[in-house]
């Protein structure tokens, strides 16, 4: 029995042997325990399941031209062997082929990256090619501040500002309420500063303010003033030309100059062909000379204080040259360098507003009062009065022109009327129009001849309307040829709009203009716009006083700061 029994936990013990101990691989020495086994299959079986990562391997770089022999070289093997693909896998082999000459031409690229990295850099690279759409850096020189223009020509004074009590509180002050308030009044007082007093009758030395007491008139100004004038040529040029010219006139930093200190009512150029000579006069009564190359001076600008109030007209003579300027103060002066004085030539209780001259010699002229009387005026005479005087309207008179040719001839713009008179048949008082300008519904600023033939009248009214006149024929009513819409709302702060005749040119014409950008524009008088003078960095504002020189090319504009803008075809320095 115990042989038996000591038979069975033999056999047991061999069987559990069996089963610990793996089966051995014949391949292998010796024996290999099972768990390991398992372990290298669970192992195997992950590695299945993990993805590696795709890499893209360039073994060498081919150029596009290699790269489509390849394509062709493709497309003939699969035609010789006559594989079953069709167009959709050859369209396919084609767009990979494009890809990876694409993805050569990314920035940055090299061989060796992982689709990763080329996905990143095509980023980079549409990114970029988004922001080059949007033209950043054009935009930002854009809006960059331009520097500003030198300011030339007289300076800025400085005003010391005035210290005010500090107004305190009635409880900051310990007081109780008031019951019975006792008001100042003050009068009521206009709004512009106060009337400067009158210049004293006579003569005036001419000194100017911005120069030593000490220092005399420099000889460059005397020797231009009495430069001849180039005689005018009566031919004019054909349109077409004209417009050219116009076209080629520019404006710069060196054009733009302070000339007096208030706004600008009146400018005029010397009639000096060799030389370049303005004068210009404000509302404070002050007058301004500029030549641009000029030394003396501020900027090539004297400043002299000729009139108490708003120069509103000023005209050069010639042969021996004066300046006369007229003003609201009554008086007209005439300017005589060489004797270095103001003359007065005519003075009146009322403002004068507007003057011709009445003879070729420049001996006499017609002044408009705004009164509404006419006074003709000799210069050779030593007294200050009239030679002979008429009422043209009870209303103010805001222009008086004389006819080039028949000089008997004057228009006169009264009010919201435009009439022309004969002066060899005035009477003291109720005199009648030979031709009357009808259509004006408000205000007339100005009317003027056309500068050679006298054939058309030019007018420019407050309701926004210019308008051409035919007085080829003085036989009553005069048609109108032309009525052209323009914005004359100046407000109080500008002086009006006026268009005024270019004298080498006698159909055309020139105006500033409210509209924005700030321009100057040309007109012929069928309405047609020849040329608009823009400059966004040099006219940046209004300019209503506006002039052609009566010999050269060369255009002026005032504006209410006492600037004169200056548009021509040559350098002014």
């Amino acid at each position: 029995m115990d042989a038996d029994k000591s038979d069975d936990i033999s056999l047991k013990t061999k069987q559990l042997l069996q089963e610990m101990t793996p089966p051995q691989d014949p391949g292998m020495d010796g024996t290999v325990r099972r768990t390991s086994r398992r372990i290298k299959e669970k192992q195997n079986q992950e590695k299945k399941q993990t993805l590696t990562p795709k890499c893209l391997t360039f073994t060498s770089e081919k150029n596009d031209d290699e790269e489509e022999e390849n394509i062709q070289k493709t497309k003939v093997k699969r035609d010789k062997k006559s594989l079953p693909k069709n167009d959709n896998e050859e369209e396919e082999n084609i767009q990979k082929t494009k890809v990876k000459r694409d993805k050569k031409s990314l920035p940055g690229y090299r061989k060796d990256l992982s689709e990763y990295e080329l996905e990143r850099l095509e980023n980079i690279r549409q990114n970029q090619a988004f922001l080059n759409s949007l033209k950043l850096p054009e935009i930002s020189e854009a809006l960059r501040p331009k520097p500003k223009p030198t300011q030339k020509g007289l300076k800025r004074e400085k005003t010391e500002t005035e210290l005010l009590p500090v107004r305190k509180s009635l409880r900051l002050q310990n007081k109780g309420p008031q019951t019975n308030v006792t008001l100042e009044m003050t009068p009521y007082t206009d709004r512009e500063p106060e009337e400067k007093a009158k210049i004293a009758p006579g003569p005036i030395p001419l000194d100017p303010i911005n120069l030593d007491e000490d220092v005399s008139l420099p000889d460059d100004l005397i020797n231009l003033w009495n430069e001849d004038a180039l005689k005018q040529e009566t031919e004019t040029s054909d349109l077409k030309s004209y417009q050219q010219m116009l076209q080629r006139l520019s404006i710069d930093d060196s054009c733009v100059v302070k000339v007096v200190k208030d706004r600008v009512c009146s400018a005029a150029f010397h009639p000096s062909s060799s030389n370049l000579l303005m004068a210009a006069g404000d509302k404070s009564g002050h007058l301004g000379l500029w030549k641009p190359d000029a030394k003396w001076g501020d900027d090539g600008v004297i400043y002299f204080e000729p009139h108490s109030r708003p120069i509103t007209s000023m005209a050069f003579t010639s042969h021996p040259c004066n300046l006369i300027t007229i003003s609201y103060d009554g008086s007209a002066r005439s300017m005589d360098v060489e004797k270095a004085v103001f003359d007065e030539v005519y003075r009146s209780h009322f403002g004068l507003k507007s003057f011709d001259f009445l003879s070729a010699d420049y001996s006499t002229l017609l002044l408009g009062e705004w009164n509404g009387d006419v006074a003709v005026v000799d210069r050779r005479t030593p007294e200050t009065s009239y030679e002979s005087l008429y009422t043209m309207a009870a209303n103010p008179l805001r222009s008086v022109h004389i006819h080039p040719v028949q000089q008997h001839y004057f228009v006169v713009a009264e009010s919201s009327f435009v009439n022309i008179y004969d002066l060899r048949h005035l009477k003291r008082r109720n005199n009648r129009a030979v031709g009357e300008l009808s259509g004006h519904s408000r205000s007339v600023s100005s009317a003027f001849f056309s500068p050679v033939t006298g054939n058309r009248v030019l007018t420019t009214c407050m309701d926004n309307k210019i308008r051409v006149f035919d007085t080829s024929q003085m036989d009553g009513r005069t048609p109108v040829l032309k009525s052209i819409t323009h914005n004359m709302q100046t407000g109080r702060w500008l002086s009006k709009l006026s268009a005024v005749w270019d004298p080498k040119q006698q159909e055309c014409f020139v105006i500033g203009s409210m509209d924005r950008p700030r321009r100057i524009q040309v007109y012929h008088e069928s309405g047609h716009l020849l040329h608009t003078f823009q400059n966004m960095d040099h006219l940046t504002t209004v300019c209503p006083i506006t002039a052609f020189h009566p010999s050269r090319n060369i255009l002026l504009g005032g504006n209410s700061s006492g600037r004169l803008h200056v548009f021509t075809d040559c350098c002014i320095n």
